[in-house]
């Protein structure tokens, strides 16, 4: 079988890198990333791992380290995240015709017809990355996808192989196999691990080398497919082609507990516009929406969890059609007086489901006032996309937006908003 040669490259750190692109006095500092509300650590630099804050790590479990060392917080800004990714992906795009965005900071590349020169291509890859876009990268590079991760994982923690790491050279591969945990492993999670220790299998090398009916026993064929890609055989191809998506979710933290409906009902026009937005520059179109909101789920003396689902016929993607059908579900699931009942709900969010293309979407009969919502929505889309997202909004979403998510410690928004853009000055 010839070895179809995949790379993994994953940028460094990402949330990290971009915060440190448009901040050179951040570099070599201590610097963490939070999620939303400020709460918990979501990216950490070299530095601050080396302090001792771990991911997910509350924030005000380090307040002390944070004021002792100078560590740098900032909240998470993922739209400036969002749209670096893009550039780095395009950059990327331009090395290998087969590429696939797993994620915000991962791409995968297929380097067949490279040969000898595949390494070198790995490498000016990465340095074209950072040239061009100036986010530090590293490339694992196996013939599977499991092993590419693999591979990956090895090249940012060990500076011999410079940041590119090919296991395609079985000497290599067996090495670092032995040497490592199984707990490493691209999608063996922590309850997995326990299970693979308690049958003495701790290292990689000892995974790959169990029996496919074991590991199908142990972890199901989630983990049986693992240990065939260890093996260097396939089963999780590249997809080139972005898969439609079956479903979407707006979900947002609140900034403040929200206690009464009007404040819940603006939340909820809020992720329902945003879910809105995403179904049309997907070109798709829903057909059931379900609202859901809840209280904080460690208070146990005020804890309530609420989830209402509404048919859309026809399949819409209407800011105003979403928005209708999403303040009648909250209105359904809430509980007494409108002004207010005791609980105190801290995330509400908008799912959608049963997506379809628009264009396949069965037609109404009086698509008049369909077509109409449309036109709206065109209209809504068009005037924020130029001066700006929630230049104009329905007014259910309100002024105040007490319900939105605290982001005190954000950075400017460098490549997405005018009024953001770095201003050079010459004394």
């Amino acid at each position: 079988m010839v070895e179809r040669p995949i790379a993994l490259i994953d940028c460094n750190n990402f949330y990290v890198s971009c915060e440190r692109l448009f901040d050179p006095r951040l570099r070599d500092k201590p610097v963490v990333v939070l999620s939303n509300n400020d709460g918990c650590a979501v990216a950490r630099s070299q530095e601050a791992k080396a302090l001792g804050i771990k991911m997910g790590e509350p924030a005000h479990f380090f307040k002390q380290k944070t004021k002792e060392h100078g560590i740098r917080l900032f909240s998470s800004n993922y739209t400036l995240y969002g749209d670096i990714s893009r550039r780095v992906a395009a950059t990327i795009a331009d090395f290998s015709p087969v590429t696939e965005i797993y994620s915000i900071d991962e791409t995968f590349v297929d380097l067949s017809g490279f040969g000898g020169k595949m390494l070198d291509h790995a490498a000016e890859m990465r340095a074209t990355v950072r040239q061009a876009v100036g986010i530090p990268t590293c490339v694992g590079i196996g013939s599977t996808k499991t092993l590419a991760k693999f591979a990956n994982f090895i090249a940012k923690r060990n500076p011999m192989f410079g940041g590119v790491c090919s296991l395609l050279d079985p000497t290599i591969r067996d090495i670092c196999m032995q040497k490592i945990d199984v707990s490493e492993v691209w999608g063996v999670g922590r309850q997995t691990t326990i299970k693979l220790h308690e049958v003495g299998i701790k290292t990689v090398a000892q995974l790959r080398d169990m029996p496919l009916p074991l590991a199908r026993k142990i972890g199901t064929v989630v983990l049986e497919r693992t240990v065939a890609e260890l093996q260097g055989i396939p089963c999780i191809d590249i997809q080139d082609v972005e898969p439609q998506r079956q479903g979407m979710a707006v979900t947002r933290t609140a900034g403040s507990p929200m206690t009464s409906l009007p404040v819940l009902q603006q939340a909820i026009t809020a992720h329902a516009t945003r879910a809105a937005e995403k179904l049309r520059r997907h070109g798709l179109v829903a057909s059931h929406l379900t609202v859901f909101f809840h209280t904080n789920p460690f208070n146990s003396s005020a804890r309530d969890s609420v989830s209402r689902t509404a048919k859309l016929s026809p399949p819409s993607n209407s800011t105003f059609a979403l928005v209708q059908a999403a303040l009648r579900c909250g209105e359904r699931g809430w509980k007494g007086d409108p002004s207010g009942n005791g609980f105190a709900y801290t995330k509400a969010g908008v799912m959608l489901d049963d997506l379809v293309p628009e264009e396949m979407a069965p037609v109404d009969l009086f698509a008049h006032e369909q077509e109409r919502s449309s036109k709206l929505s065109a209209a809504l889309d068009a005037v924020n996309n130029r001066w700006g997202r929630k230049t104009v909004v329905l007014a259910s979403e309100g002024v105040r937006r007490t319900f939105e998510t605290k982001a005190d410690m954000r950075s400017p928004r460098y490549t997405t908003r005018i009024a953001d853009l770095p201003v050079a000055r010459s004394f």
